[in-house]
């Protein structure tokens, strides 16, 4: 007796594809909505910062960690005798060796912000500090300290210095390159969100990583690294 052929008629094997696209769809549209969460936090913490930086320079005509004032116009209950650290006062939040003197002032800034109410938290640099921590910085959603400071670590980085906050490295290039569309003109050399080389104290990051030169240069999202940084300038 001949054994008649079995396999899958059409219908079970369309049936199989719909499955398998669904769940293909259902992966992508996760990954998706995640992308999508990353970006609108990492949006949402520097404007958050920038927020705070302006509302402060308006209310103390003052930059915060430069305030040479901090002393006795604002109470720093986690300070030593509950006194703010004074800046030096000269209309830029520098590193001591960009200000010459010994105060961390880009380590100082989050002290002042938190400690007058502009933002939550609470930091608190002592003298001592010469790098962030977590007692004195906020940290990126990938675990990296934010810096506000005035340098010209951004862009090609030949530019004038200007004041900008540092997204702190280790996010991935196409969530930067998002960011960028979303709150600026993409393009990582240009307008008020750029690419930066900039490390809380660490190695240099590579362009090369994160970056396509141009002209005009793009973001190198095609070969993704998860190590880049940015800056929003002031």
């Amino acid at each position: 007796m001949r054994r008649q052929a079995t396999g899958f008629t059409l219908i079970e094997i369309a049936i199989v594809l719909v499955i398998i696209g669904l769940l293909l769809g259902g992966v992508l549209k996760g990954q998706e909505l995640i992308t999508g969460a990353r970006v609108r936090n990492l949006i949402s913490q520097q404007d958050g910062a920038k927020a705070a930086f302006f509302g402060f320079q308006d209310r103390y005509r003052a930059l915060p960690g430069d305030y040479a004032s901090a002393s006795t116009n604002i109470n720093c209950p986690n300070a030593p005798s509950a006194t703010c650290i004074n800046g030096n006062g000269n209309g830029q939040i520098e590193s001591a060796a960009a200000g010459g003197g010994t105060t961390r002032e880009h380590l100082l800034t989050w002290t002042h912000l938190t400690a007058a109410g502009f933002l939550n938290g609470s930091y608190n640099m002592a003298a001592a500090d010469t790098a962030p921590l977590d007692t004195n910085s906020p940290k990126n959603p990938y675990s990296i300290f934010l810096t506000m400071i005035y340098d010209d670590d951004y862009g090609v980085g030949t530019l004038s210095p200007k004041h900008n906050l540092k997204t702190g490295n280790q996010i991935p290039v196409e969530i930067l390159a998002e960011v960028d569309r979303k709150v600026d003109d993409g393009q990582p050399y240009g307008g008020s969100f750029q690419y930066s080389t900039f490390v809380p104290g660490g190695t240099a990051l590579t362009p090369a990583d994160c970056i396509v030169p141009g002209p005009p240069a793009t973001w190198f999202i095609r070969t993704p690294s998860s190590n880049c940084g940015g800056a929003s300038l002031f």
